[in-house]
């Protein structure tokens, strides 16, 4: 069973959110919280595996909330921050909190059961309109790469799937990386399959389409994830690509 945890104020959204998981057989929501401070309470105290997390909240605000949850070894929860996405700044301040994904309140009812599963199987959720906003945020503050013959000056809006600047013996990187969420330098350097899954992480995709993309098996897909996220020093997907993007890998 997957257990959640909702945190909101508003009892109808919680209620709303509790019906449409009740009606899976592989979820089971094992608490409620109305306030930030009492999410991190019942974090600590019911082991969820997934939590969704409202952002303006009384007494404690989302953002904090998944700080602390997210600095807390006892707690291996996934939180979503549950938004109307109307302010870019939660956005990003969620992400380097340690946010395992964003779903717009709106969603629908099979997007918040798929983003449960998701998160509960490790993966990082982000609505497509989310996932614009961090590439396009990363893409504008992005410094200009040096000129050189053979290239050129990235795009305000990156394609997708990104290009990543290897060569034959992968992305180039010392040192190690620094813990959750923090944009350090990769422990080793990105094999160029790696590289290529980084960039299909990148561009959203799932497993299932990576594998079409690259011709290769789901379980193989699965391996070289989890080599990029160790080797970035990311928690999960968003956090790679928060990574990724601040080190200009994609």
């Amino acid at each position: 069973m997957i257990r959640v945890l909702l945190v909101d104020d508003h009892a109808m959204l919680r209620a709303g959110f509790r019906m449409i998981l009740a009606t899976q057989p592989d979820i089971e929501v094992v608490g409620e919280a109305s306030t930030g401070a009492e999410g991190v309470e019942l974090a600590a105290r019911l082991h969820p595996d997934v939590i969704t997390m409202d952002v303006q909240m009384p007494d404690m605000d989302g953002i904090e909330a998944t700080r602390r949850i997210v600095a807390d070894p006892e707690i291996t929860a996934s939180v979503a921050i549950v938004t109307t996405f109307d302010r870019d700044e939660y956005l990003f301040q969620a992400l380097d909190a340690g946010a395992g994904g964003f779903l717009l309140k709106n969603a629908g009812p099979e997007e918040l059961i798929s983003a449960v599963r998701a998160l509960a199987a490790g993966d990082g959720v982000l609505a497509p309109e989310v996932i614009r906003r961090v590439l396009g945020r990363f893409a504008a503050s992005a410094p200009s790469p040096s000129p050189s013959p053979s290239s050129s000056s990235r795009p305000a809006t990156p394609p997708a799937p990104v290009a990543l600047p290897v060569g034959p013996e992968g992305v180039k990187a010392t040192g190690s990386a620094t813990g959750r969420g923090d944009a350090g330098v990769l422990s080793e350097a990105l094999t160029e399959r790696e590289s290529e899954v980084l960039a299909l992480i990148a561009d959203a995709r799932s497993n299932a389409e990576i594998a079409r993309e690259l011709f290769i098996g789901e379980a193989t897909v699965k391996t070289h994830v989890s080599r990029v996220l160790q080797k970035l020093g990311a928690r999960d997907r968003v956090q790679a690509i928060v990574i990724a993007h601040r080190r200009g890998l994609a």
